[in-house]
């Protein structure tokens, strides 16, 4: 796969939406750290779109309750890493037999994903680097493709530009950053629990890194809490001993974000955070930066990740049940 095939597929994919009678949707429909990715897209649809509107939903759920207004106006982008996520490829089936237009990210073409959509694109898989060919990337350059093709929306030449920026920025950030990283795999070592927060486009980053770094790689309890939740109930169980990872981001929703930082670290000792401001995301395109911070926490927090992987003496890839038994 190179950089001018998965470009190829893009404009395939983009070309086929132009051609729809209507479109009035677009659903997300994934599993795990995929639909960790949809979430920032939801997102993008919400705050970008005039009249589409976006829905992220786990594959399964699709599946199960497919919904009644899924048709010939609905895009369903759907993402499997190895194209073999059984309810993933079957969510993808349901959506092509309702006439809606179906696009899916894999990182194995001929795989039953690829097989069963009608436009697959496939995308670089290198969690600790990013780049316009990481799936992340390549799905916020669908969704605001879609939105060009759709409703005219402008901010393709500026995505594009902040785009060619995030492997250097992500590089130096890393470099930057190597002492933080290291003094905060030693901290945590041994804690028993992790909560990562985050609000806007960031959540979804937060979620994925509880469920598939904290839980699913590490057997470290943990839980993604919204910054505009925080008030709501979790900060009752804010104490001196409890680790918090928070996602400050750029953009509207950044005062969430701040607010809980300020509650948060005033009772709390164990505050990791990682600003978008201070890690020079702001330099990015101010039409499009808020929506590039994902693009960078979440190979940022791999490289947390694997670092405190090795502190631990836990692989990322050792797992228990997954792979290991039928489930």
């Amino acid at each position: 796969m190179t950089s001018n095939q998965t470009d190829a597929q893009i404009s395939t994919a983009l070309s086929a939406v132009a051609a729809r009678d209507a479109v009035r949707e677009i659903f997300f429909v994934a599993c795990g750290g995929s639909y960790a990715h949809m979430l920032p897209n939801q997102y993008i649809v919400e705050r970008e779109a005039v009249a589409i509107v976006g829905h992220a939903l786990n594959a399964a759920e699709f599946k199960a309750c497919a919904p009644k207004r899924l048709g010939k106006s609905s895009i369903v982008i759907a993402c499997s890493h190895s194209g073999t996520t059984p309810e993933t490829v079957e969510a993808v089936k349901i959506a092509r037999a309702a006439g809606a237009l179906t696009i899916s990210l894999t990182h194995d073409l001929g795989s039953p994903l690829d097989e069963a959509s009608e436009y697959t694109v496939s995308y670089v898989h290198s969690p600790q680097t990013m780049s316009p060919v990481h799936s992340a990337a390549v799905l916020t350059r669908l969704t605001f493709g879609i939105l060009e093709a759709r409703e005219g929306n402008s901010k393709v030449p500026a995505l594009t530009e902040a785009l060619a920026k995030l492997p250097a920025l992500v590089d130096k950030i890393a470099q930057d950053r190597k002492t933080d990283i290291a003094a905060f795999a030693e901290a945590h070592k041994r804690a028993p629990l992790i909560y990562t927060m985050a609000s806007g486009a960031n959540y979804g980053v937060a979620y994925s890194f509880a469920i598939c770094i904290l839980q699913e790689m590490q057997w470290i309890n943990s839980a993604a809490i919204h910054a505009g939740e925080y008030f709501h109930g979790p900060f009752e169980i804010t104490d001196f001993d409890v680790p918090f990872i928070q996602l400050i981001g750029l953009g509207p929703s950044r005062t969430m974000d701040e607010r809980a930082l300020a509650f948060a670290k005033k009772y709390s000792k164990c505050m990791t955070v990682l600003d978008a401001q201070e890690l020079g995301l702001a330099a990015l395109p101010d039409s499009v930066s808020e929506y590039l911070t994902p693009l960078v926490f979440s190979p940022f927090l791999r490289i947390y990740a694997e670092k405190l992987g090795a502190s631990r003496g836990h692989p990322l890839t050792v797992r228990r049940y997954m792979w290991q038994m039928e489930y």
